[in-house]
Formats: structure tokens, C-alpha cells, sequence
């Protein structure tokens, strides 16, 4: 991380490439580096910067494709959480991987058995909305499956 004289303030307006220097804030100091370096040494950062803050614009395929790779393996919590639903899995039935949400939609009681009973929560965050949704829809089709903290979670509302 080398520090520059330079400075590259955030420009919103702007969209940047891997290449394009930025400056950034850190605990020492203002340090400026490429987009490019800062995906590998800040990227749930910048990617806040993108997607919560829009702060700041970057090219899909140059910048924001990258990000999501070394998310993934920066920061495994952080990107499940982002992903939700639309992370892709390995579901029974399925000859490759599949997005979460197809299951979780088209068969809730196959997807419930998979998350809860088999012990998935790791792999596919649910966020309290949509645990609702599926605790609900399984509550309607096959209420006897259910754990009983997942029954009680649902009174609760």
C-alpha cells in the first residue's frame, strides 16, 4: 500500500476502471491507490461504496464482476448476507447449481428440509422477512416438518 502525494478524491459523477487512482480515507491517514488494488485490499468497502452508499460508479465487467469473486472470498459472511437469496446452491433434484431463491419459491417444504432439518443455514442467509415467508408457507402445506422453534418463532408475530 503505498501512500501518493497525489490526491484522487471520489468524484460521483465518475465512472471508474480498474485502473483509475482513488483516495481514501484509512486509519493512517489518506492513502491512494487503483480501484484495482483496493478490491483486493478493501473490498467489502467498495463495495458498500457501490451498492449501499452509491457513492461511487464502476464499470460492471472491469470492476464490479472482480469485486464480487474476492468478496466471496474475503469475506464469506458479508457475501452471504449480500446475497440472500440469490446465492447459488446445490440442491437435491438439480443437476448443477441453482440459485436459493427457485427452491425457496417453487418448493418451500424441500427447501425448509434442506435449510433447517439438513443443516444449510450456513450457505443461505434468510433474512427474519423472509423466514416468515417460508415458515408460513410451510406451516400451511406440512406443519408437522416443523422444528418447534421455527412454530414458535412464527406465533411471535
Amino acid at each position: 500500500m503505498a501512500e501518493k502525494d497525489e490526491q484522487f478524491p471520489l468524484d460521483s459523477e465518475k465512472l471508474y476502471y480498474s485502473m483509475d487512482e482513488l483516495t481514501l480515507d484509512t486509519e493512517e491517514g489518506p492513502v491512494t491507490m487503483r480501484l484495482g488494488a483496493w478490491l483486493n485490499f478493501d473490498p467489502v468497502r467498495i463495495h458498500r461504496m457501490i451498492v449501499r452508499d452509491k457513492s461511487i460508479n464502476v464499470d460492471q465487467i472491469e470492476v464490479y464482476n472482480p469485486l464480487m469473486s474476492k468478496l466471496r472470498r474475503a469475506d464469506p459472511d458479508y457475501f452471504k448476507h449480500f446475497m440472500g437469496l440469490n446465492v447459488t446452491i446445490d440442491f437435491p433434484g438439480y443437476s448443477t447449481d441453482i440459485l436459493a431463491r427457485i427452491p425457496f419459491e417453487n418448493d418451500p417444504v424441500g427447501f425448509y428440509k434442506w435449510w433447517r432439518k439438513n443443516k444449510h443455514e450456513d450457505k443461505v442467509f434468510l433474512s427474519k422477512a423472509n423466514q416468515i415467508r417460508l415458515f408460513q408457507k410451510v406451516m400451511l402445506m406440512e406443519p408437522k416438518i416443523m422444528l418447534k422453534k421455527d412454530i414458535e418463532f412464527c406465533h411471535s408475530f
